[in-house]
């Protein structure tokens, strides 16, 4: 008889080595090393759906690019994040931390799409139809043409498919699901990716539209190689504090549409609810007549969004000072901290900053460098901002504050909730229409707007 030969896989990051090693070379995990089998004999992974044999090339003139129909989910914030609704043949991913409402998400998903006549199969690994149906009770969730299964051989999960037909499939989870031919626990990095492959198959050759619900690890990062992330057609993570209702919804990849926009839900007792006016909800608690604390209006895709910032500045203990952020990049903090010691004088070497974005909220873009600027500085200084000033602007390491897109957008959403002032780059006045109500002030530079705002 052949031997049989093994590999030792990490179940973090999905590298391979033909010994067991304590830590992994390629995450820094400790004890992530598995030992699986071989197939000496690989199956087929191609997603092709027709022979391949009688393919040829064609000019991508002669393609016709006809527009696939979406479905709509009755979700406004779901379908915004899918980029207008569910694409027939596509297979999503959907990641976030345990209770945090994933196969909540996709249930109340489920019967909207089932009210609507659209045949749904809920496929649960880790729950009997009985917990799925007490669960559905709970959240008044419960329709005809919404189907339930437990099962996790992927075998019978494809028979199930083929009897009813669906328009969409979930699958909760990809981790509980295994192939019998592989020989790895259900779970394992080879189990995740084979089953994930047949899922794209079944997905792309019937037409069918596929969830599939991912753990995530400590890092935040989806459990299993990269390479099942590359594997689908998107990827959205479910995001929030487990001590806060309000949750974030996040495409990280998506092939149908933009990854720079997000979905608001509130986590309530009959389940989840859209969040329509996220500005509001961000601001409602906001202290006034404080120090450190200022408004700016960031940008999610293509919605305005009016968030609070929040900055602590006090005299280290230590030599050296800390740096702490929550909801912004830490280095562009200390590259900001870095301009106000620079050019504006700030003397903040021998001080301890905390950063903290009030709600929940992660903000990537420039066009929060003023507020950040201004926050520290005004704790700094312990002097109040205005409680109706809204802030935007870029800075450049020069110290200059440089124009930011869509700001006609932004101070509308500013105007809407009764702000009174926006303090914004010199470049972006002029070329729209300032909304009635709302005084708009250009500056060129981080030591203007600290006149304006702090004044002086």
């Amino acid at each position: 008889m052949a031997k049989k030969k093994t590999k030792f896989i990490c179940q973090e990051c999905g590298y391979e080595s033909t010994k067991w090693m304590g830590k992994c070379p390629g995450c820094q995990s400790w004890s992530s090393m598995v030992e699986e089998l071989v197939d000496t004999n690989p199956r087929s992974r191609s997603f092709v759906t027709s022979s391949s044999s009688d393919k040829k090339a064609q000019m991508i003139t002669t393609v016709t690019s006809d527009t696939e129909e979406r479905i709509n989910t009755n979700m406004v914030e779901l379908n915004r994040v899918l980029g207008g609704g569910v694409v027939p043949g596509s297979l999503v991913l959907v990641g976030g931390d345990p209770g945090i409402g994933k196969s909540t998400l996709l249930l109340q998903v489920s019967a909207q799409l089932a009210r609507n006549k659209h045949r749904v199969l809920y496929i649960s690994g880790e729950e009997s139809v009985k917990q799925t149906k007490i669960r559905a009770d709970r959240l008044d969730v419960v329709v005809d043409e919404l189907f339930v299964l437990a099962e996790t051989d992927l075998d019978y999960i494809d028979k199930a498919i083929e009897e009813i037909n669906p328009m969409l499939v979930i699958i909760d989870s990809i981790q509980t699901v295994y192939q019998a031919e592989v020989t790895s626990a259900p779970g394992s990095v080879s189990q995740v990716r084979e089953c994930t492959a047949a899922l794209m198959k079944i997905a792309k050759t019937k037409g069918i539209a596929i969830f599939i619900v991912g753990h995530v690890t400590k890092q935040g990062s989806i459990a299993g190689p990269r390479l099942l992330e590359h594997m689908v057609d998107s990827v959205l993570y479910f995001e929030g504090e487990r001590h806060h209702t309000y949750r974030i919804l996040r495409a990280v990849k998506n092939r149908f549409g933009s990854t720079n926009e997000i979905g608001i839900f509130e986590m309530k007792e009959v389940g989840l609810e859209e969040v329509t006016n996220p500005s509001e909800i961000f601001l409602e608690e906001r202290s006034q007549g404080v120090a450190g604390s200022i408004v700016v209006a960031s940008m999610e895709g293509t919605r305005p969004v009016l968030v609070e910032l929040q900055a602590l500045v006090s005299p280290t203990s230590f030599g050296n000072p800390r740096r702490m952020a929550t909801g912004v990049d830490h280095n562009r903090v200390s590259l900001l901290m870095a301009v106000l010691e620079k050019r504006v004088g700030l003397l903040l070497q021998t001080q301890d900053a905390y950063l903290n974005v009030a709600g929940g909220v992660r903000l990537d873009e420039p066009a929060i460098d003023l507020a950040i600027a201004i926050s520290i500085a005004s704790s700094f200084r312990n002097q109040m901002t205005n409680p109706t000033d809204v802030v935007i602007g870029e800075i450049g390491l020069t110290g200059e504050v440089r124009r930011v897109s869509r700001i006609e957008q932004r101070v509308n959403e500013a105007a809407k909730l009764g702000f009174k002032r926006v303090i914004l780059p010199e470049k972006n006045i002029g070329g729209w229409t300032v909304p009635k109500g709302i005084k708009v002030v250009g500056v060129s530079s981080v030591e203007d707007a600290l006149d304006v705002v702090l004044g002086g």
